[in-house]
């Protein structure tokens, strides 16, 4: 999967790289321009030593006794000191008359006339007397224009090391704080969900993101009235779906108790299984379209304790399996969530239905609230796999029972505590024990 870059991230990689190479190209240009200037300053230097040497050796030579005596001229030295500059005097034939103390007496290849010349070993400027009977050659070392240049190279590369490195922290801390609003929006978006469409608030905000925040205000407040409206429909469709199936299953109860023919008890009796049935399923099928609707958000809280106290006690009065359910509650005080009660009563009545309903007949139905605010319910079972408990999340899946039910209740669960910020979690067999089956309400932030 490609890695996906934050803005801060490109902008500081983006400008790091033009940062280097600006400067770069900077040094590089110097380093050029610096070459050429030392090269002229290396040329004058050669022009203007050959220039003064020319009536120094001319002078000389008419003071020997002997012409012909090419011995160099000797100064005073110290023995390690490097000669950076060498000469030699020659004559209009070519020979060599003199020559400095670590010039070879073998002549330079450079031609006897007045100028520069380019040679392997270095630059020679030639210079001569107005008869040009005496030639004056001065040769430079190419290794010390080299070495010249090279660390006039890298006293311009190194303060660059230490530039950059300061710039590319600069710019990341100018990067940050001029980006820090656009995190600040861009994790406040993060948050919105079906549990939180609460309007983004706009302090701080610099005019640009403005617009933005605007637009993604708005679109939350059509979203809150499109969840309104339809949490309003549901709730009027419940109603009107339940007055017509319970009147059909009174009407079919009366048929039955005035029938004494046992074929037509008998059909009447399927009849009033069925819409028994249908009403069940109705029901279930009216609290998916709510929990679509979202009826889970809401920007109230509610006491987790209060409302399973609530539902157990429904269920201890109006169910059957009323002594199966026991109910344990280690809080010391209030634990309040963010959502709405009723549909977290939904979210239980769901769950312990199933627990009754696919749990062995005779194992408890154990309810626990813990210390945490995290609800458990656990029924005895037979273990199921990792494939199994995911399946029986999706909708209509009942797993391998043979209880009566819609494979519905999960699924409405599920979705009821996304929206309330909650994760229900499926473990089979219970921790501890070889069989079960548990489900653990937990909620991601206490209100």
């Amino acid at each position: 999967m490609r890695r996906v870059r934050s803005l801060a991230g490109q902008l500081m990689l983006w400008i790091t790289v033009t940062i280097t190479l600006l400067w770069l190209v900077a040094v590089g240009f110097g380093a050029f321009v610096m070459h050429d200037e030392f090269g002229e300053i290396f040329d004058s230097a050669l022009q203007e030593t050959a220039e003064r040497l020319v009536p120094l050796v001319v002078d000389d030579l008419r003071h020997r006794d002997d012409p012909n005596d090419s011995r160099r001229i000797e100064a005073t030295r110290g023995p390690v000191e490097e000669e950076y500059l060498t000469y030699q005097v020659r004559d209009a034939t070519g020979r060599v008359l003199l020559h400095s103390h670590t010039a070879a007496a073998r002549p330079f290849g450079a031609p006897l006339k007045v100028g520069f010349w380019q040679g392997e070993k270095g630059r020679i400027y030639t210079a001569a007397t107005m008869d040009e009977t005496i030639f004056v050659q001065v040769q430079d070392s190419a290794a010390e224009r080299r070495e010249a240049t090279r660390e006039g190279s890298l006293a311009l590369l190194l303060p660059v090391l230490l530039i950059v490195p300061l710039t590319v922290t600069a710019v990341w801390f100018v990067v940050r704080r001029v980006l820090a609003p656009v995190e600040t929006l861009r994790a406040a978006i993060g948050e919105k969900d079906g549990g939180n469409l609460a309007a983004i608030e706009a302090a701080g905000l610099p005019q640009e993101l403005k617009p933005i925040l605007r637009s993604v205000n708005l679109l939350l407040a059509r979203l809150r009235a499109v969840l309104a409206a339809e949490r309003e429909f549901t709730a009027n469709s419940a109603h009107e779906l339940r007055t017509p199936i319970a009147g059909a299953l009174a009407q079919t109860q009366l048929l039955l108790a005035g029938l004494t023919d046992a074929p037509a008890r008998g059909r009447a009796r399927q009849i009033e299984a069925s819409l028994q049935k249908l009403a069940r399923l109705t029901e279930k099928l009216l609290q998916l379209a709510r929990a679509e609707a979202g009826i889970g958000v809401a920007q109230t809280t509610f006491d987790v304790a209060d409302v399973i106290g609530v539902v157990v006690t429904d269920f201890q009065r109006a169910s059957d399996d009323a002594g199966r359910i026991r109910f344990q509650s280690e809080l010391a005080g209030p634990a309040l969530r963010e959502g709405a009660a009723d549909a977290f009563a939904i979210v239980l009545r769901n769950l312990i239905e199933n627990a009754l309903l696919h749990g062995s007949a005779d194992a408890p139905v154990d309810i626990c609230l813990t210390e945490r605010g995290t609800v458990r319910i656990r029924n005895a079972a037979t273990p199921m796999g990792e494939a199994e408990l995911a399946a029986v999340r999706e909708r209509f899946a009942r797993g391998r029972t043979l209880a009566a039910g819609s494979g519905l209740g999960l699924s409405i669960a599920d979705r009821l505590l996304a929206q309330m910020r909650a994760s229900l979690v499926l473990t089979s067999p219970i921790p501890g024990r070889v069989d079960g089956f548990q489900a653990e309400i937990v909620f991601s932030v206490p209100a």
